[in-house]
């Protein structure tokens, strides 16, 4: 299953480009329910300390979710939010690895964290890999196999950033919001972005009205060489256009905010926040921008430093079960992996679903390419420089 995309691609992103949405939402409706473990299995879980400590997203474990957990297992979760994947490496680097059981990286992340020998790898045989879409599955073997040891990665949570707006307030000009909105004069001081992926949309924009080349935002990941001078173009853009941006996000409930108290207008967002915002009755609505929106799969691995092993293999299943993942993605309004689980969620989640990715959005994902270590740091020099300028 690929992303029928049409932009061009480099040959260390090409697992990243098999993440479709349409193929998902195909094989998940195909697939039933699933039951939960067996109490033989829990009891397992029961002979280490009862409890489990994850590092992830700030928003990817609801309270429903947590409390039918800790009931059906009698496993304590420990839960430390993040907001960047940039946290997440920091935390480990900081800590040799220790003091997780659980972190959740994106899966273009893989380049990074090999060297860095803080995973260690997944025991296939304790996972029901066969429970998730083969293809999200499939990036652990591929990106993810560090030294031949096999997987260190499993998909968990799937989305994309694009364009979310006050439906009060604001309308796109066209069918499809666009990532120039974000920068545009007419919305100068209402507007939001996180500082890297919002630079790297704006690159996307400068293609379609001739300031870049076609392709030249994916030919950065080439060669540091081959970025600089693209990456010089962009951001000079952007600076002469800081003015207009009201705020810098660097998590869930800083979009939230910025939408409903900070008199953001319009903005480029992940799907979660506002979907969830929609859903609640909010004036608020997110959709896919006509530049393509960027696709993630953000996932599961196993630190060096885990110390509570079946604890974490209680909750990979129990994430994996469809009734479970489907209650998940009604809360926090991202996707899932699991075959099903959109068949355990709500109207409200596949009518947000729907309105995000109209017509062809689907066919037209910028999934992320694998990010090495020399594209981050350059990225993380022409960032600093926007931000402070």
């Amino acid at each position: 299953m690929t992303v029928k995309s049409q932009k061009p691609t480099q040959a260390n992103g090409k697992s990243a480009k098999s993440v479709s949405r349409r193929n998902v939402l195909k094989t998940a409706t195909a697939v039933g329910a699933f039951t939960v473990a067996g109490p033989a299995i829990v009891k397992n879980a029961f002979s280490s300390s009862g409890e489990i400590n994850i590092l992830m997203w700030s928003d990817y474990l609801p309270e429903p979710f947590i409390a039918d957990f800790e009931k059906e297992t009698g496993i304590k979760i420990n839960y430390t939010g993040i907001g960047s994947n940039e946290e997440i490496i920091n935390k480990m680097k900081a800590n040799k690895g220790q003091g997780f059981d659980i972190v959740s990286p994106t899966n273009n992340q893989g380049l990074e964290w090999g060297p860095l020998e803080l995973l260690q790898p997944w025991d296939m045989g304790r996972v029901p890999v066969e429970k998730v879409n083969p293809t999200m599955a499939a990036i652990g073997t591929k990106d993810w196999d560090f030294g031949g040891k096999g997987s260190h990665w499993l998909p968990h949570i799937w989305g994309t950033e694009g364009i979310a707006w006050r439906t009060d307030k604001w309308a796109p000009a066209g069918a499809a919001p666009s990532y120039g909105d974000v920068w545009a004069e007419e919305n100068a001081g209402k507007t939001m972005g996180r500082p890297h992926s919002m630079m790297l949309c704006a690159g996307l924009y400068m293609e379609t009205t001739g300031e870049l080349n076609p392709g030249d935002m994916w030919k950065a990941y080439e060669s540091e060489e081959t970025m600089r001078p693209i990456w010089e173009k962009v951001t000079d853009w952007c600076i002469a256009r800081k003015k207009n941006i009201k705020l810098l996000w660097n998590d869930a409930d800083t979009q939230k905010n910025g939408l409903l108290n900070e008199g953001v207008v319009v903005g480029q967002t992940w799907d979660g926040p506002p979907m969830s915002l929609k859903t609640a009755g909010d004036p608020v609505m997110y959709q896919a921008p006509v530049e393509g929106a960027m696709a993630w799969v953000d996932g599961m691995s196993l630190p060096i430093g885990a110390k509570n092993m079946d604890q974490v293999y209680e909750f990979i299943k129990f994430s994996y079960d469809a009734k479970n993942a489907g209650k998940a993605i009604d809360s926090h309004g991202y996707n899932s992996p699991v075959l099903g689980a959109d068949q355990f969620a709500g109207d409200a989640y596949k009518k947000n679903f729907a309105d995000a990715y109209p017509g062809d959005s689907l066919s037209n994902l910028n999934p992320w390419p694998p990010q090495a270590p020399w594209y981050a740091a350059v990225r993380t020099e022409y960032v600093n420089k926007f931000k402070s300028s």
